[in-house]
């Protein structure tokens, strides 16, 4: 039996704190699958199938990650992909406050998909997509690649530019 495992998220942009607990969480698991989602409460810089390909992009270096769009509830989507379950990564005490929320509303929703906290790396815990986005326009690239992979860099910028 294959052990599956399923990282939901918006990633709008992927951020190396997003990298961090991918690459981590492939250690723990066979195949591990990153699902992009919508967060309805915000408006996307980058379209899904444009994340998708850049955590793609990002992620090429681990021969165990999947990368899938997905429409709906995250709890849904883990169980279409055959696992039990979801990775969140976690920064903050107000990630944990917001997170332990989430998890119990998808135990209501299906008992048998657990959910695995991972901590950002220290290094990582001050970063989001949020602060990317505000933080580009005025950043160079050396400095932008202390919060996002390197090969995304260009497209940042691009999409931003538009």
């Amino acid at each position: 039996m294959s052990r599956r495992a399923v990282y939901t998220g918006s990633f709008d942009p992927i951020s190396l704190g997003h990298l961090n607990v991918i690459e981590r969480s492939a250690r723990l698991v066979d195949e591990l699958i990153v699902g992009v989602g919508q967060n309805i409460e915000k408006q996307p810089l980058f379209s899904t199938e444009e994340r998708v390909e850049l955590i793609r992009q990002a992620t090429s270096h681990i021969s165990n990650v999947v990368v899938k769009p997905f429409d709906g509830l995250a709890v849904r989507f883990v169980r279409d992909c055959g696992a039990k379950v979801i990775i969140r990564g976690v920064r903050t005490l107000g990630d944990i406050e917001a997170e332990f929320t989430m998890t119990l509303a998808n135990r209501k929703l299906d008992p048998e998909v657990e959910t695995v906290f991972l901590m950002a790396d220290d290094q990582y815990s001050h970063v989001s997509s949020s602060l990317i986005k505000q933080i580009a326009p005025l950043a160079g690239d050396e400095e932008l690649a202390r919060f996002v992979p390197t090969a995304i860099i260009p497209r940042l910028r691009s999409k931003l530019a538009e």
